[in-house]
């Protein structure tokens, strides 16, 4: 089971994919990372502009990638509105990128993250990075922060999909 998670932003959107692929370790799954980066747009450049550099960046990594399944973070809360409106609009067009893939896409919010990386709704950036780290079983942290993100959204698909897979 591959699966790309994907971090929204403006300036930076975070991607990494995992494959959980029955590789165990006592009785539990360990995942491994296949891929992982960041996209990245100018912020002198238009909306329109910028995201188009999303769309045809997240179309790329799929096509590439070859997911089963693509996990997003969902916009909860945020206390700038003009951040707000931005990140918005750069889901729109990873939505729309996935949507045209016929992929399966997942939504969680940050809680239902921070609750399958760390077993604990209200995690801090630093707890999540470094659960991802040991988690994936990686030599360090993942940076930019956004790419931690991105593999921590991953996880969580593949804990939810594992759920749904059990019997």
């Amino acid at each position: 089971m591959k699966i790309l998670g994907i971090d929204p932003g403006t300036a930076t959107v975070g991607w990494g994919v995992i494959e959980a692929d029955g590789r165990k370790i006592g009785t539990e799954i360990i995942p491994k990372v296949l891929g992982a980066g960041i996209i990245s747009t100018k912020s002198h450049l238009s909306d329109a502009e910028r995201l188009e550099i999303i769309y045809d960046a997240i179309s790329a990594i799929i096509k590439k990638e070859r997911p089963d399944f693509v996990a997003v973070e969902q916009l909860f809360f945020f206390k700038n509105q003009k951040t707000v409106m931005t990140v918005s609009q750069s889901r729109g067009a990873i939505l729309l990128a996935v949507k045209k893939s016929k992929i399966p896409l997942f939504e969680f919010t940050p809680l239902q993250v921070k609750q399958a990386v760390c077993g604990y709704g209200r995690a801090d950036k630093n707890q999540i990075q470094e659960m991802v780290k040991k988690l994936l079983h990686l030599k360090e942290v993942p940076k930019p922060n956004d790419v931690a993100d991105a593999l921590a959204i991953a996880l969580c698909c593949a804990q939810s999909q594992s759920k749904v897979e059990s019997p």
